[in-house]
């Protein structure tokens, strides 16, 4: 059983930044992507960021030029660097990952812009 525990959300200001951290209980190799979701309340959970297991990355309009997925394979981790954070991020935030039969999701970390 693949578990998936997210850290580093928090309250922050706009226009700053915060790391999202993603550790995996096994070998990030065995999954074909991770990426990052977010969800607000009432609505639905939305793609942030994904990276594939060569490295490809995709990201959603809305965070381009302000969010970076990133891997360490050493460290089974992935992670989200946000920067130039506007209240309009505020959400739950939700580590996924994927493989060819399952998809497993973190417990979610909450995310606050304050403006």
């Amino acid at each position: 059983q693949v578990q998936l525990v997210e850290s580093g959300g928090g309250l922050v200001q706009a226009g700053g930044s915060l790391r999202l951290s993603c550790a995996a209980s096994g070998s990030i190799f065995s999954f074909n992507a991770m990426g990052w979701y977010r969800q607000v309340p009432g609505k639905e959970r939305d793609l942030v960021a994904i990276i594939t297991s060569s490295g490809s990355t995709n990201y959603a309009d809305s965070v381009k030029g302000r969010f970076t997925i990133s891997r360490d394979n050493g460290k089974n981790t992935v992670y989200l660097q946000m920067n130039s954070l506007k209240p309009e991020d505020t959400a739950v935030y939700y580590c996924n990952a994927l493989t060819p039969h399952i998809s497993y999701w973190g417990q979610g970390t909450q995310v606050t812009v304050s403006s």
